[in-house]
């Protein structure tokens, strides 16, 4: 399950067991280390990444997955597509003719060769995701002459959803309504689940609107989602009105869910005149939705990040709400935030019985731009793209909830 998250990287994760009320028993948190895989050069060349709009402006469409130790790389800079293993061989390519050269191992190209070279004419890249059978989607722009509007909603369809078999041949593309539907608008992001059902989670002017689809590619489910309609937890009235931000939607793996990560900011009151004198951030719920029912469940408390910080002789205490990464095949679901050394990772239990952390300390100075990836055994992985080159590293969290799996 991937997530990928555009912000500089750095990252961490802290250990606490803790029954899910506010206040968690306190821990020193330890910090992971980093396994840097492998590396890549930036260049035209196959087995290279063109970023070298990283010293430019403008949108970096760059994404990675990660899958049973293989990483997929949608270099769209360079309109292709790159399966490496945890080595750095380049084990497949999808490329675009116009832009890329076509591989020396694309003319020894066979249904059992070890390499594969596929050539489809894309357009701009976007986020992919690969499911267990090895099939590969891809999020692509079509070209101008095809996309459309919707004028009563004020949006922009040109997104689908690309879909390769795991020979590498291309099946179709997705729409709203499933094969050569309707184009989406904006895509954020798209998962598979453990049944190798596909879920796109796009973004509107009204809020998120998520598809989710079969195995065959049909549409089951359309679930849009405003600030109106999700949960409001309970508060005092001398808190004033909440402010609702859905910060992020992800599906659960194991069943057809959705977990809603929405962060309440609340107005404060002066306490002299007793009127609204600002906003400030109030607290963080992640609000399961069952997409057959529309309804609801339980709602778990996620504590927010708590930064110290000094001044003089006065300490001040800021709350800093997570950002959410993603959940396991286990249910595990993780945050994060970055901080001034890296980032710190918050695991939370499904019941929300503990929570670890870990710190995962990474100099944002060399980082200019980061691609994110949680797999569904619990391995954080990340694309760091550096000034003269771009590495891929990993770090095995899944040992670490193993030791939690039988308690």
């Amino acid at each position: 399950m991937k997530r990928y998250f555009k912000k500089l990287l750095a990252f961490g994760l802290a250990c606490s067991c803790a029954s899910m009320v506010l206040s968690c028993r306190r821990s020193s948190v330890v910090s992971v280390g980093e396994n840097e895989l492998f590396t890549l050069s930036y260049g035209s060349f196959e087995d290279e990444l063109n970023l070298f709009t990283l010293s430019g402006t403008g949108t970096v469409n760059t994404y990675m997955a990660m899958r049973d130790g293989f990483f997929y790389i949608a270099n769209g800079e360079s309109k292709k597509i790159m399966e490496l293993n945890s080595y750095g061989d380049l084990l497949s390519l999808y490329y675009n003719e116009e832009v890329t050269k076509a591989p020396s191992f694309a003319e020894r190209n066979a249904v059992n060769a070890a390499k594969k070279a596929v050539a489809y004419p894309f357009n701009t890249l976007g986020p992919i995701a690969v499911d267990s059978r090895k099939y590969l989607y891809a999020v692509d722009t079509l070209p101008q002459s095809r996309q459309e509007h919707d004028a009563g909603k004020r949006l922009l369809l040109n997104n689908v959803v690309l879909r390769f078999s795991s020979d590498g041949n291309f099946i179709d593309y997705l729409g709203q309504q499933g094969p050569g539907g309707t184009p989406f608008p904006f895509i954020k992001d798209i998962y598979t689940t453990r049944t190798n059902e596909l879920v796109v989670v796009c973004t509107t002017n009204d809020g998120p609107v998520v598809y989710w689809f079969n195995t065959d590619g049909f549409l089951l489910y359309t679930v849009p989602i405003t600030n109106a309609t999700v949960p409001l937890p309970e508060h005092d009235e001398e808190e004033g009105e909440y402010y609702v931000s859905v910060e992020n939607v992800i599906p659960d793996t194991q069943s057809r869910r959705l977990f809603l990560k929405i962060d309440y900011f609340a107005t404060t009151l002066d306490p002299a005149l007793k009127v609204a004198s600002g906003v400030e951030y109030a607290r963080t719920l992640l609000c399961p939705l069952d997409v057959a029912t529309g309804r609801y469940e339980q709602s778990l408390e996620i504590p927010p990040y708590e930064e110290a910080v000094s001044e003089k002789l006065n300490k001040s205490v800021y709350l800093i709400p997570f950002d959410f990464l993603g959940v396991t095949d286990s249910g595990w679901l993780f945050f994060s935030v970055p901080t001034e050394r890296g980032y710190m990772i918050q695991m939370v239990q499904p019941n929300g019985q503990r929570i670890l952390k870990r710190r995962l300390p990474v100099d944002h100075s060399e980082i200019l731009y980061y691609s994110l990836e949680l797999s569904g055994n619990g391995i954080v992985s990340a694309l760091f793209a550096k000034r003269d080159h771009a590495e891929v590293a990993w770090w095995r969290t899944d040992s670490l909830l193993a030791s939690f799996m039988g308690d």
